[in-house]
């Protein structure tokens, strides 16, 4: 007696189809996941293994248990970088915000050669930071730089802009500065183009000057972006290397030596590795807290408006 065959319904046909479907997200996230995996994942982990270990190189170590953490608290040199590093984000941070933030309200007005004043403004960004660390070191060399050069002309004295240790971390400050203000004028200026000009106009026409249509409607609009540019902008303080390294090696006299520079004196100029990690930890821990508190600050903040 012959079978009937059985009939193919179109669920069984889409089958293959919704397989194949659902690989697809794993076939793109895949390539980033074993690059972070690579590059991210695995270095954290042999850093907490070395943190724990003395060695000079990446090889066999001691086990030291949580000697190099106790040793941090009688370091004077941890607690000059940690020092500098608290000063040189105070001083770049609030800065760079305030200045973009200026910057990103007049260039969202009609100007004339607006799109070449923002252009210039964000041109530092993109820059390398050891290119612009050598060309600011010729800038403000105290012997033949321009600013010091600038200063004679209009009679005023020489400053020692990177041989001092009252005028370094002002310098580099004044540098970072003036690379990141483009970064953070272009995120306002999105920021700003995205508000609805009913809101303005609305207010505009209950009679409130401009500072209070700025204060009152575009300012609380702003408050999510200045989140995640202060966030971004004390990770980039707390990870600056390449232009205090090029600038001022740290000195004069450990002045602007701060806690990402002196991990890597420890790792390649010293040979503490193992010091060096549980300084990178630190660093680590730093960065994890202030993004948790800034978090919740920003989390308070959405439920009171």
């Amino acid at each position: 007696m012959a079978t009937r065959p059985t009939a193919t319904t179109a669920a069984d046909d889409d089958e293959p189809r919704r397989r194949s479907r659902s690989k697809a997200p794993y076939l793109f996230v895949g390539p980033a996941a074993l690059l972070f995996l690579a590059f991210s994942l695995v270095p954290i982990v042999v850093a907490i293994g070395l943190a724990f270990q003395e060695t000079a190189t990446l090889g066999d170590g001691t086990w030291v248990g949580t000697d190099n953490f106790e040793r941090l608290g009688s370091d004077p040199l941890f607690l000059t970088s940690l020092r500098n590093t608290l000063i040189f984000t105070v001083g770049t941070v609030p800065t760079a915000m305030v200045i973009g933030l200026a910057l990103a309200v007049a260039l969202n007005r009609p100007l004339p050669g607006r799109a070449v004043l923002r252009a210039l403004f964000f041109v530092p960004m993109v820059a390398a930071g050891v290119v612009v660390g050598v060309i600011m070191s010729w800038i403000f060399n105290t012997d033949y730089g321009v600013a010091n050069n600038l200063l004679g002309v209009v009679g005023l004295d020489r400053v020692p802009w990177l041989t001092s240790p009252q005028w370094a971390m002002f310098t580099l400050i004044l540098v970072v500065v003036w690379t990141r203000v483009g970064f953070c004028m272009v995120i306002y200026l999105g920021a700003l183009q995205s508000i609805p000009n009913e809101l303005k106009e609305a207010a505009a026409i209950d009679g409130a000057s401009r500072w209070q249509r700025f204060w009152s409607v575009t300012w609380p609009l702003l408050r999510p972006t200045t989140s995640i540019l202060l966030i971004l902008n004390v990770v980039f303080s707390l990870q600056a290397f390449d232009v205090i390294y090029v600038m001022t090696g740290g000195g004069p006299g450990f002045s602007t030596t701060v806690l990402i520079q002196y991990v890597f004196r420890a790792a390649f100029i010293d040979a503490r590795m193992g010091y060096a990690a549980a300084l990178g930890l630190v660093l680590v821990a730093i960065l994890l807290l202030f993004t948790l508190l800034r978090q919740r600050a920003t989390r308070k903040a959405e439920e009171v408006l």
